[in-house]
């Protein structure tokens, strides 16, 4: 009961803290006796709490545990209901910090068949809610096994039955989900792509309901699953339109974790052929301005993305903005050293991508403070192994823009294009005796198109994917980085 008067508006007052504090010790001394009704609400009573501000104390976290192997014992007597706020509330308590132990992770498997049995009797809002725990408890450590997988494919017709009767935040939290799933190794499938299209429709009848957390994870959502293969459809893009106008009209309500995920996916959009809009480049300029407002507020992973984003996007953002987002990023990094090793190489690649765009547009030296920042970030790097070409291709960039010797010897993959190959022969047939190599990888950087070596004359075919939108005027970041170097 207390729970859910906080959940609809009372404030989690001194008075109603004592009072939930006052109550625990009576849980513990006779948890033996709670049937399935009573271990379920309180666990899920235990999350919203929490979740609006109740301290997370220790005596919380021995009750949470004490009542865990209730749940085991219980677990052939839950209704629908009690499963899914279960396995909401452990979601919820990881995703407050509260260890993902093996007796969590048991509970979590003693759940599974359960779903699965009784999957025809799950409510729209019940199966957006299990959904967003799995993908959350996985995102924590959870083991990412067999059964699991099995009860995703098992909800995939329930949501498509129920369509139309899912609410705001459940669609929402539905793509968030399956975005999530994805990219921790769910195949996307016939009927997975089917289900998100399904939702499409949903996103765009609801659009402007949607609070700034739903639409940052929508976006989130959407950018990750083109990521993974999903076709960037005109039903999709449509989705996209119809939301950008409530990033606008929000944009001051955005908290920091949001404004890095919506820039993220805007360009990781963009970079899978959105077309570039007015609308988005207002909704990019706008986020922008509230980084700078916020700048000490990011964690490590959101300012990576940031820098990644402002990067990729290149000459679509203004010359202004990318040095003010460059320079309140760069000292908050100063401050706060990034965490993992991924994230380093992300926002390194980030800074040399937008300080090719200073560069280039200048024309001038080469700026002395992101300089120290980029040889700061290759430093952290020294004596790593890259797991894969990328994040090689990272560390080779670096050492060629800071003049120093490639750490990594890479072999790229090398494709060539029919534009490429109908101007080498353009230029065989003009010039018979000249000498061409393709492909050829010059410093340990990546292949360039054409190598004159008689001349040293590199000549770079550029296409649609070397552009903003595919406008074939303004350059992205990877562009420009290639050029610089």
């Amino acid at each position: 009961a207390m729970a859910k008067l906080v959940d609809h508006g009372q404030p989690l007052t001194p008075e109603f803290k004592e009072v939930v504090v006052a109550l625990l010790p009576r849980v513990n001394a006779q948890r033996a006796n709670f049937k399935s009704q009573g271990i379920a609400n309180l666990l899920w009573a235990t999350a919203k709490l929490v979740d609006h501000g109740q301290q997370w104390t220790p005596e919380f976290k021995e009750v949470v545990v004490a009542l865990l192997p209730r749940v085991n014992a219980q677990r052939a007597n839950f209704t629908p209901q009690q499963i899914t706020n279960l396995l909401w509330a452990t979601a919820k308590l990881v995703d407050h910090e509260q260890e993902l132990t093996p007796e969590f992770k048991e509970v979590v498997v003693a759940l599974l068949p359960r779903v699965n049995a009784q999957r025809a009797n799950f409510n729209p809002q019940g199966i957006a809610n299990l959904l967003w725990a799995m993908a959350k408890l996985v995102d924590h450590g959870q083991e990412w096994t067999p059964e699991f997988k099995e009860v995703v494919v098992a909800l995939l017709p329930r949501v498509n039955a129920q369509k139309d009767q899912f609410k705001r935040q459940g669609i929402a939290n539905l793509l968030w989900a399956m975005a999530k799933l994805v990219d921790y190794g769910q195949p996307l499938t016939p009927e997975f792509k089917g289900t998100v299209a399904a939702l499409l429709p949903q996103v765009n009848a609801q659009r402007t309901n949607f609070r700034p957390q739903e639409i940052a994870n929508l976006l989130w959502a959407m950018a990750k699953l083109v990521d993974h293969g999903q076709k960037l459809t005109p039903e999709f893009k449509g989705v996209m339109a119809a939301l950008l106008p409530q990033v606008n009209a929000q944009r001051a309500n955005f908290i920091p974790q949001e404004i890095a995920s919506l820039l993220w996916a805007t360009a990781k959009l963009v970079d899978h052929g959105q077309e570039w809009t007015p609308e988005f480049k207002e909704a990019v300029a706008e986020l922008l301005l509230r980084v700078n407002a916020r700048k000490n507020q990011f964690r490590t992973q959101g300012i990576a993305n940031l820098l990644w984003a402002v990067g990729k996007l290149g000459e679509f953002v203004e010359l202004n903005l990318v040095k003010s987002t460059l320079d309140s990023l760069a000292y908050v990094i100063s401050e706060n050293p990034l965490i993992s090793q991924r994230e380093t190489l992300i926002s390194l690649w980030g800074v040399m991508a937008c300080s090719a765009r200073l560069f280039l547009d200048s024309n001038a030296e080469k700026n002395g403070l992101l300089e120290k920042l980029i040889d700061d970030l290759f430093a952290h790097l020294e004596n790593k192994s890259p797991e894969n070409i990328e994040e090689q291709s990272i560390i080779a960039m670096a050492a060629s823009w800071l003049g120093r010797a490639c750490p990594v010897t890479l072999h790229y993959p090398t494709t060539t294009s029919n534009s490429q190959s109908t101007f080498r022969d353009q230029l065989h047939s003009r010039i018979p005796s000249l000498k061409i190599e393709e492909e050829k990888s010059l410093n340990g950087l990546s292949p360039v198109d054409l190598f004159l070596p008689d001349h040293n004359i590199v000549i770079e075919v550029q296409g649609p994917f070397h552009y903003v939108g595919g406008d074939f005027q303004t350059r992205n970041g990877s562009t420009l980085l290639k050029i610089a170097l």
